[in-house]
């Protein structure tokens, strides 16, 4: 959203009223961790990656979400479906791979039951003259899909908000970016063993960044730039880089073209926008790079770590984007390694709340917007699996 339309605010401007962290066991305990799982994982929509891993009919990815495991793919209309990756006869998993491209429907490895890619049963071996059996009443069950800014996401609810009702806030906002035209240079996947909050945490405040980020510091103090999303599930704003036209690099300098039309203000900034519950986009001038947070324990999160520039940028062979691809790699494991270190002191039992400073304000929100979560009924956020025909 332009400037014109926003309110930016300081974070020091942002009251965070005596807030204290959270209580140990929000980071270790198996029963929250599994009652987040249901209650934020498989209850908001998800990021589960680019509509350009899933481009033409038959690409598919599939997506562990907790204990459930989901397949996203497009048909020949060009139409996107998500659908539990479970078989209508016994189920078993159809798919084991984390992505490919279905040949001919998807086909059930044990007994040979195939599906459409919409869906539909459209082969069960030896079923014929089976009593009561009509393959129309088996189709895959699906889950909630929908793509915006080129990312695909996923609600496993079993009657879900609709998505451009929870994302009206950020609908239009980021449209100068042209993130949908991106492309992917490079992707690192992480394992930290740090619950998937003090992801979030950390990544919401610089408050940090001077002694565990030296080099970026230099690059963006760690005291500059302001925020326009500070409340509910949305959260972030911008950073000033430094140099004239330089970005988050090795080098200092920016190592791509523009990535969208962007006014000149946003030449000497970088946007961080947290995205409830599993989305990090940080937005450059030349580049956008994006986590996705996979939760798989109490005390450990899978990442995916992209970075998407404009395609002019991958053709013009004076561009590089290692440049931005090793600055963040480096910062992204000193943000991995002290993640660790506070799990391992939050899961102390001398560790008790303590308070934020005004430089942390947007942990202090993030952290209300998981309690405000968390005080609505199990009954209003249980996700079970729909028995809603796929078609």
């Amino acid at each position: 959203m332009e400037e014109t339309l926003s309110t930016f605010l300081r974070a020091t401007e942002i009251p965070t009223q005596g807030a204290r962290t959270l209580p140990g066991e929000w980071f270790t305990a198996p029963a929250i961790y599994e009652r987040e799982m249901e209650r934020f994982f498989h209850a908001r929509w998800l990021c589960a990656g680019r509509s350009a891993d899933v481009a033409s009919d038959g690409d598919y990815i599939v997506r562990a979400v907790g204990t459930e495991s989901i397949i996203v793919t497009r048909d020949e209309t060009d139409t996107l479906h998500a659908f539990h990756n479970v078989c209508r006869h016994r189920g078993t998993r159809l798919c084991d791979q984390s992505g490919g491209h279905f040949a001919a429907g998807i086909q059930c490895p044990y007994h040979g039951w195939t599906y459409a890619l919409d869906g539909r049963l459209v082969g069960a071996p030896h079923m014929t003259g089976t009593d009561g059996f009509d393959r129309t009443d088996w189709p895959l069950l699906s889950v909630a899909v929908a793509e915006w800014e080129g990312w695909v996401f996923l609600n496993l609810a079993s009657d879900p908000e609709p998505f451009a009702t929870a994302f009206a806030p950020l609908i239009g906002r980021f449209s100068r970016f042209r993130l949908s035209t991106l492309e992917a240079a490079h992707r690192i996947e992480y394992d930290v063993r740090a619950n998937w909050k003090l992801i979030h945490q950390n990544y919401s405040e610089c408050y940090h960044c001077s002694p565990v980020h030296p080099a970026l510091v230099r690059l963006t103090p760690a005291n500059s730039g302001e925020n326009d999303l500070y409340d509910g599930p949305f959260l972030g704003g911008f950073m000033v880089i430094t140099q004239p036209g330089g970005s988050m690099s090795l080098s200092g300098r920016a190592c791509g073209h523009p990535v969208g039309d962007l006014p000149p203000a946003d030449a000497q900034r970088v946007y961080y926008y947290s995205i409830f519950p599993n989305l990090l986009l940080s937005l450059h001038p030349d580049y956008v790079m994006v986590h996705t947070l996979w939760p798989q324990s109490p005390n450990r999160t899978l990442i995916t770590c992209e970075w998407l520039f404009n395609p002019a940028s991958l053709a013009d062979a004076s561009c590089d984007p290692q440049d931005a691809v090793m600055f963040w790699d480096m910062t992204n494991r000193q943000d991995w390694d002290i993640c660790e270190r506070s799990q391992l002191g939050v899961s102390s039992r001398a560790y008790v709340p303590g308070p934020y400073s005004a430089r942390e304000s947007l942990t202090a929100a993030f952290d209300r917007e998981v309690r405000a979560v968390e005080r609505v009924s199990a009954s209003e956020t249980r996700s079970t699996v729909p028995i809603i025909p796929a078609v």
